[in-house]
Parts: C-alpha cells; sequence; structure tokens
C-alpha cells in the first residue's frame, strides 16, 4: 500500500501536493487504523520522543515490562517486537509507515501483549502517523535543534515534538478488561529547557524526572533509584538518565522497584547503541548509531573509562540531503578529540558520496594538524574502511598500546542507501 501511494505522489503536481497533503496524510492513518480493527484502543500504548534517547528508551521500557510479566511489544529505529519475537528494523525509517504500524500493533494484540511501547518521531508526527494511536503515557527525553534541514526551524521541529502531548491529552482514557483505568500521564526530562512546554497539558499525572548521580565503570553505569542502586550493563551516563525515564515509567505503569531494578539489570546491550565488540586483547570497536555533533560529544564522554591510549574514528557525513552544516562540525570534532580518523560513506541517497565525505574532511583538516595519509584518511567504500581501521588498531596494538575504534552513524542497520532508493546490503558490525 505504501509504495502504491509514493507512486500515486509522484505523478501529481507538487501544487496539488502541498495542498492536499494534510489530509492525505490525516486520510492515509484512518484507513490504516481502520483496516487493522484500531488495535491501539486495546493495549497499553506508551510513546517516546526526543532528540535523543528514544530507541534505549522504548527498549529499555520494553525489557522492563515484559521482565515484570506484562507482555509488551515495541517500534524503535533499531529494532520490532511483537511480543513473540523480535528482529532488526531494516525499514530505513525511525516511525515507521502508518500500515505497517497499525499492522505490527494489531499483530501485538493477536499475541497477547498488554502494553506497546511506539518511537515516536517528529517527521512522523508531521505525517500524521501518531494520529488513531491510542497513547495512554509519553515520554519526553529532551530537545536540542536537530533536523532543521526538514522542519524549517528549531520551532517548527518543537512545536511538531509538542503536537504528540496535545494528542495524548485529547484522546480518551481507556477502561481495560479488568475495569482498570490507566490515567494520561507524561514522563519528562525536568533538566530539559523546554520542560515546561511539555508537560503544560491536561492530563492526570506529570513526572518530572531529573538526571541521577551517576557511577562509572568500564562494564557499565549505576545510579539509585528510590533508595535501590541499579546496576546497568551499559556505558554512558546519558543511559543512566534513560534508565532513570524508564524506571518512571515502570511506576506509573505499577511496577514495584525491584521489578524495575530486575528489568532494567537484565538488559546486557542494545543493538547498534555504544555496542562493543572486542577485536583483540588490546583492541576494542565500539559501534553506535551518533550520527550528529550533540551524540558525538556524548560519545567522548563516555569512552574515557576505557583508558584507550589510542582512538580511531571511523565516520560517515549524517545522510545524503540533509543537515549539510554538521558535515564539517562532525569532522572538526572527530579530528579534535581522536588520533587517527577515517572519514567514509554513510547514507548517501541522492547526493554525490564523495562530496559528502570533501565536506566532513574539509572540517576535520581545517583547524587540525591532521595529515592525510598519515592520520587521516577518505575511503569511500564503509567496508573498507572499518577494516583498515581495525588493521591500523591491530598495528598500533602490537607496540602494546591499547587502542579504542569508534565506528559511528549507523549503529545496527543493515544497508546503505545510495541514488534511485536502492540500498547495500553492509552492517557495522559484521
Amino acid at each position: 500500500m505504501e509504495r502504491l501511494l509514493v507512486l500515486v505522489k509522484k505523478a501529481l503536481p507538487s501544487s496539488w501536493l502541498k495542498f492536499l497533503r494534510p489530509p492525505y496524510h490525516y486520510l492515509l492513518s484512518f484507513l490504516a487504523a481502520l483496516l487493522y480493527g484500531f488495535p491501539s484502543r486495546r493495549m497499553l500504548i506508551i510513546g517516546v520522543t526526543g532528540t535523543t534517547g528514544k530507541t534505549t528508551v522504548v527498549y529499555m521500557i520494553a525489557r522492563m515490562l515484559r521482565e515484570a510479566g506484562i507482555k509488551t511489544g515495541y517500534t524503535s529505529t533499531a529494532m520490532f517486537g511483537d511480543g513473540e519475537r523480535e528482529w532488526l528494523n531494516e525499514r530505513k525509517m525511525t516511525m515507521s509507515g502508518r500500515f505497517f504500524t497499525q499492522k505490527i500493533l494489531r499483530k501485538m494484540l493477536e499475541n497477547g501483549c498488554k502494553a506497546a511501547v511506539v518511537e515516536t518521531t517528529s517527521e512522523g508526527i508531521v505525517q500524521f502517523r501518531h494520529r488513531f494511536i491510542d497513547y495512554d503515557l509519553c515520554v519526553f527525553t529532551g530537545i536540542y535543534p536537530e533536523h532543521i534541514q526538514s522542519h524549517g526551524s528549531f520551532d517548527a521541529y518543537k512545536a511538531a515534538k509538542l503536537e504528540l502531548f496535545a494528542h495524548l491529552a485529547r484522546t480518551r482514557v481507556k477502561e481495560f478488561p479488568a475495569g482498570e483505568i490507566f490515567p494520561k500521564t507524561i514522563v519528562a526530562n525536568a533538566d530539559d529547557g523546554h520542560y515546561r512546554e511539555f508537560i503544560d497539558f491536561p492530563v492526570e499525572r506529570k513526572i518530572g524526572v531529573s538526571h541521577p548521580a551517576v557511577e562509572f565503570s568500564e562494564k557499565g553505569v549505576s545510579f539509585v533509584f528510590e533508595g535501590e542502586k541499579i546496576n546497568l550493563s551499559l556505558l554512558g551516563e546519558f543511559n543512566a538518565f534513560n534508565a532513570a525515564l524508564a524506571a518512571a515509567v515502570g511506576r506509573a505503569a505499577g511496577l514495584s522497584v525491584a521489578q524495575i531494578k530486575k528489568g532494567l539489570e537484565s538488559i546486557e546491550g542494545i543493538p547498534g547503541r555504544l555496542e562493543r565488540l572486542v577485536i583483540s586483547p588490546k583492541v576494542t570497536a565500539l559501534v553506535d548509531y551518533a550520527f550528529e555533533p550533540v551524540a558525538l560529544e556524548k560519545l567522548y564522554q563516555t569512552v574515557g573509562v576505557f583508558g584507550a591510549d589510542r582512538i580511531i574514528h571511523i565516520l560517515g557525513g549524517t545522510g545524503g540531503g540533509r543537515d549539510r552544516d554538521r558535515r564539517p562540525v562532525m569532522g572538526a570534532l572527530a579530528a579534535a578529540k581522536a588520533d587517527a580518523v577515517i572519514v567514509t560513506n554513510e547514507d548517501p541517497y541522492d547526493e554525490d558520496p564523495r562530496a559528502i565525505i570533501d565536506e566532513v574532511f574539509a572540517g576535520a583538516v581545517e583547524n587540525s594538524r591532521k595529515k592525510e595519509g598519515k592520520d587521516i584518511w577518505r575511503i569511500d567504500n564503509r567496508a573498507e574502511a572499518i577494516n583498515f581501521g581495525l588493521r591500523k588498531a591491530l598495528e598500533m596494538s602490537s607496540a602494546g598500546e591499547k587502542v579504542l575504534v569508534l565506528i559511528t552513524g549507523k549503529g545496527c542497520e543493515t544497508s546503505i542507501c545510495v541514488r534511485d532508493g536502492e540500498k547495500i546490503p553492509h552492517d557495522d558490525r559484521r
């Protein structure tokens, strides 16, 4: 259905599309929900939005509820789960199309799920993909300027995020089969400068979550929630905060602190999110989705726990057709933080991939002492770039140095998108 609609859109004049776009998106969302019987009306629906952390928070909530005995499905940038199985998201969409989303919600319901966690994006909201999903609880992880090229301005980006919470307040409160009423709830990042805007909606419960005090180690992070220490097998202060948001959702859903602790501590890792690969006793690789400057800054704040003597960073230039301004910034950041940098392909779509690489490279060499062929390279083929970086790391480690290889931009994605919609199979972790 989605493919047919894409063909129809291509056949229509652009002036028609601009006029027809809002009712078009709204109608599609209604038809998708109608086709699959409005499945969200019979489950507890938790939406997660924000600039970063969405995928991790979705996974944490779903795992925590499942460990507590509540059968739960989820949709995210990284993975899907329908209550019976989990699989990687190969659709190249953070929030999938309306028909797929309603279909998987229906499958969750048929599989006996009592809850569903839905990663909900600003671009999805603009296209009304959230409509006819009856959310009961929404999580705000935080916001900062991002996706400006697609939205036009930060205010438009923020307005799209806010619409999810307005939608939450508009939809009816559900009564579940046993007679339980789940009050409409907002769980929000209380440390974010826009926190007040995101809780300023007429819902029954508003829960603010602040960043907890964190203990760090090479194995993970720990923090205290309601007097109980939670030990995560995940790296990064930001993951402690993600877990604190998930814990607040757990409490809102009626879980005990012991159940929350058990669920969060059962998570050994999240695909493509600071995913650790041991290459040799002295070489470790981290695969992470970080594709913009703030996420890269957080990544570098995290990797200090490894005590690496040398860092090699393999990165692309964000995706084709979006946010060009951040490309040289990403290059400059990598050049300032890493001992060696390899700039490669990511998802060029219809742009010239070499031109994107050159923009990142220009930022890397502009204010650094890095010299091409010595400690910075341009390698078009991403798989070759990764192999080259790993070989360099092994060479460095032969002298006794501990080397960390950062591979960023794609996480657990399984393809590279190039011209005319073609997808080239690729996985940074393989």
